[in-house]
């Protein structure tokens, strides 16, 4: 593939081995740890992400004549649409009963990670939007040459979706829940701006954990072990087995992020008896903590809220955090402070027929999701002076 405008050139690659660390991570910026070389190399080092498991690499490189990089897309050509978290199984099944072959298509994001961050990257541009316009074109020219059904962009920014809708992708929102630190000096300064029936129900919660005898440890860095992954791959794979049925990350894959981003990594293992006996993995940056994974190997009340709410509402106050983002689904973390806010995903539909549908779908959905948010809003735990949320647009 390859698309130029006199001096860039857009090509492929099926391997983040063929592109330098420094490189890769000049074009994402230093920011969002998933964008990182190091995220997402490990995925594809550890087998998670591959053309066996249906994520096969397709990244999209933007060079200048002396094959300097300016700009780069993760990419993926994807025979299935799990781990993506934006659903579009509906489409897929609509298609293919009317005689289409939805698969395979092609996916722009990081692979099982519903965090928000750039997907295009152009940290490296001298004239970031004119690279922009051209990693846009080079999408769509990688769809139209692999005769692929559609090519879907999730979790971009907000400035991100703009641009990708004003070339013709189809524009869809969803919901996640962010909790947004405003400076307090500590859990209870925090737990003050909240109406006091939810003030109290929480510290009842907090209180019932330490009364089970569970203790709780932040883990990162040179503190993190193989013991310690050994232990929350256990956790994880039993509440992947009760919940969904098949794991998508293995333990090599967190052997291997370790490795690479240990001082990115906020680790929270529950012990009981001096045995641990739950985690919740995080990563972080300058400014945000993302709570990602989370098992249990056993049933304690409250330790999930504690393990993966609490703990991160702890650990974002005392590191200066400005945020953290806990991820979609379950309205019980509003009531915990966590408040619903937009996400954004784009869709190139290539059959008319199949686009037609789609946007008449998402055009109603996107008002289902707006009036959604305006509703849970209201269930805000805050007092009512005390319950904005920032409106981030980058």
């Amino acid at each position: 593939m390859s698309e130029s405008d006199s001096s860039f050139h857009a090509r492929v690659t099926h391997s983040l081995s063929d592109i330098p660390a420094a490189d890769w991570d000049a074009c994402a910026g230093t920011g969002n740890p998933f964008l990182t070389h190091a995220f997402l190399s490990a995925l594809e080092e550890s087998g998670c992400v591959s053309a066996e498991t249906g994520w096969q690499p397709f990244h999209i490189l933007l060079s200048d004549e002396d094959g300097h990089l300016h700009g780069a897309v993760p990419l993926y050509l994807k025979n299935h649409s799990f781990g993506e978290y934006v659903f579009d199984w509906g489409w897929a099944d609509a298609y293919e009963r009317a005689g289409g072959q939805y698969y395979p298509k092609l996916q722009c994001g990081v692979p099982f990670t519903p965090v928000t961050g750039p997907r295009l990257l152009t940290g490296t541009a001298e004239h970031p939007q004119h690279a922009q316009r051209l990693l846009i074109s080079a999408l769509s020219s990688v769809a139209e040459q692999t005769g692929v059904s559609s090519l879907h962009v999730t979790f971009p920014t907000r400035n991100e979706w703009d641009a990708l809708t004003e070339a013709g992708f189809l524009a869809r929102t969803g919901q996640q829940y962010h909790w947004y630190n405003h400076g307090y000096a500590d859990f209870d300064d925090f737990l003050a701006t909240l109406s006091s029936r939810k003030r109290k129900n929480i510290r009842k919660e907090r209180a019932r954990v330490r009364e089970s005898g569970i203790t709780l440890r932040a883990l990162s860095g040179e503190e993190l072990h193989t013991t310690h992954w050994e232990a929350f791959y256990r956790f994880y794979m039993d509440t992947t087995d009760r919940k969904w049925g098949q794991p998508y990350l293995s333990l090599e894959f967190f052997l291997h992020l370790s490795e690479k981003l240990a001082d990115r990594i906020v680790l929270i293992l529950a012990y009981h008896d001096d045995q641990p006996v739950a985690g919740a993995l995080n990563l972080r940056d300058d400014e945000c903590l993302y709570g990602r994974n989370w098992g249990c190997a056993a049933d304690f009340r409250f330790l999930h809220f504690e393990a993966c709410y609490y703990q991160a509402i702890d650990y974002a106050i005392s590191h200066g955090l400005s945020r953290v983002e806990a991820g979609a689904q379950g309205e019980h973390k509003i009531q915990r402070g966590y408040l619903p806010v937009e996400t954004y995903s784009a869709h190139l539909i290539r059959d008319p027929a199949l686009r037609e549908a789609v946007e008449s779908y998402l055009k109603r959905e996107r008002e289902m999701v707006r009036h959604t948010i305006d509703h849970l809003q209201e269930e805000s735990p805050y007092r009512r002076e005390n319950s904005p949320i920032p409106d981030r647009q980058s």
